[in-house]
């Protein structure tokens, strides 16, 4: 059996969390905690360590899901989840233009830590190729990188992500 890291990141109420719970086949470990940063737009509950699942790919490949905290002032849990990846997810949300600015460092500070694939994941867009090429100009990335259009709550979108980063892993161990 193959196990596989990967990391859920993005801004704050991108998603992450109802991502990760929406495909996992185990209850999904969440830290999340009423929002106490009066910076933060209503109120609430965000993640403060991390959300954990798991889903079986194949009889022979299992992902293993850690989804960071979104907030800035948790970015020390970004470093400690990040460590043994293989790859990871930029949830954003695409209708929200702070989300867009603020995935624009964690995708940066997430190439720092490490050389892995990564794919961008678009909440709350449609699937006209217009609007993800647009978001790939917002967030400043090279045509090399997928961003895909997802529904962070419904399964098979959630997968199509998942499937399309673990491709892009395969590929980089080639």
């Amino acid at each position: 059996m193959q196990s596989v890291k990967v990391v859920v990141t993005g801004p704050f109420n991108a998603g992450k969390t109802t991502f990760i719970k929406s495909v996992s086949e185990i209850t999904v470990l969440s830290t999340e905690r009423e929002v106490s940063d009066s910076s933060a737009e209503g109120g609430g509950e965000t993640t403060v360590a991390m959300d954990f699942g798991r889903i079986t790919i194949s009889d022979d490949v299992v992902l293993y899901i850690f989804g960071t905290p979104g907030q800035e002032r948790f970015s020390f849990m970004w470093e400690t989840l990040s460590e043994g990846m293989l790859g990871f997810v930029v949830l954003v949300d695409a209708s929200d233009g702070t989300s867009v600015a603020d995935a624009t460092s964690i995708i940066s500070f997430f190439r720092n830590m490490s050389s892995v694939p990564f794919v961008v994941a678009a909440n709350k867009v449609g699937d006209d190729p217009a609007d993800l090429e647009s978001l790939r100009e917002r967030l400043g990335i090279e045509g090399s990188v997928e961003i895909l259009a997802v529904d962070a709550r419904d399964r098979d979108s959630v997968k199509r992500v998942l499937l399309a980063l673990l491709y892009r892993i395969l590929e980089s161990m080639e």
